[in-house]
């Protein structure tokens, strides 16, 4: 094993790097808009401090429906 596969290594973990971090700010953008414009009378925040558990639920399951989408958005 050389130094080329290595470098092949590195440069494939970069990249993999930059898209979970595209694919987790996209997923956090869409979480927001969700809470602004679905829910303008809910404030996920605000229900996440007083620990409630069913907005947290929600909130997650948006995040990985997300992730799915831009996923296959991204593998094309």
């Amino acid at each position: 094993m050389g130094t080329g596969f290595l470098s092949v290594t590195l440069f494939n973990l970069g990249i993999n790097l930059v898209y979970t971090l595209v694919a987790l700010l996209v997923g956090m953008a869409a979480l927001i808009f969700v809470d602004k414009q679905l829910f303008k009378k809910i404030c996920f925040q605000e229900e996440l401090r007083k620990g409630n558990m069913a907005i947290a639920l929600f909130a997650s399951a948006i995040l990985l429906f997300v992730a799915l989408i831009v996923t296959f958005g991204f593998k094309g």
